[in-house]
């Protein structure tokens, strides 16, 4: 049932791909590369778009892992950053997490709104593609939005996602996501380290993540959803089928 697939990112809004579509989001530092971490390890992961969102989910858990930041902050309280390296160190995955993102978590819970939502980084980008092929017409992968930027990690991790599609029959939705494919095609994982999102890692003695995200790719073969107030992940088929 090959379809069309776009690329787009949040500042665009997702609200276009509400109905019809089956939507991806990746927001490859950090949000969705954490919350598959979590999810890889056993723990139940339940993304907030706000902090007093988070605290209002806390009050209801048994004893919640709260992880996350705002503007770069860890707010008072929480336990861990919003560090996908932190927290695969961590050995407790009996406690629930709450993950809040200045940018990523919210749109992870817009996505909650679509028809089917799943969420992608480079840790999952291949067993992604496997589940979207056949099953959905219409696939949307939406990178987040940081300051008002599609970041480059993003685009990379959204354009091997619909590369593969293409090569499956999947037609491109418009130029733009031809263009973004096209930019891509070949790309490196380490392709991105000189924009914003690195430089933000590096100010903030945070480099342990971009470590992370570099040595951790293609490593997982499942898909994750976006299913009412969590993620899930459902079992992925085998990658052999994408040439």
């Amino acid at each position: 049932m090959p379809g069309t697939v776009a690329i787009d990112f949040s500042g665009g809004s997702i609200i276009p791909y509400r109905h019809g579509y089956a939507v991806v989001v990746v927001d490859v530092i950090r949000a969705t590369t954490t919350a598959i971490t979590a999810v890889d390890t056993g723990r139940e992961c339940f993304p907030v778009p706000s902090l007093e969102a988070a605290w209002r989910l806390a009050a209801k858990l048994d004893n919640p892992l709260m992880v996350g930041e705002l503007q770069g902050e860890i707010p008072v309280g929480f336990h861990l950053n919003n560090s996908p390296a932190e927290l695969a160190m961590r050995t407790e995955t009996s406690r629930p997490m709450i993950l809040l993102s200045t940018n990523g978590s919210k749109l992870i819970c817009e996505s909650g709104k679509c028809d089917v939502a799943y969420l992608a980084c480079f840790r999952n980008y291949a067993s992604t593609a496997v589940q979207l092929d056949g099953r959905h017409s219409k696939i949307a992968l939406i990178g987040s939005s940081s300051l008002g930027e599609f970041r480059e990690e993003d685009q990379i991790c959204c354009a091997w996602i619909a590369e593969k599609l293409l090569k499956a029959g999947y037609k491109p939705q418009n130029k733009k996501t031809s263009e973004i494919i096209e930019r891509w095609r070949g790309a490196t994982v380490g392709a991105f380290v000189g924009n914003n999102s690195v430089a933000y890692l590096r100010r903030s003695g945070q480099l342990r993540d971009l470590e992370f995200i570099l040595t951790h790719v293609n490593d997982l073969n499942g898909a994750y959803v976006v299913q009412k107030d969590r993620i899930v992940a459902v079992p992925s088929e085998t990658q052999s089928k994408f040439p």
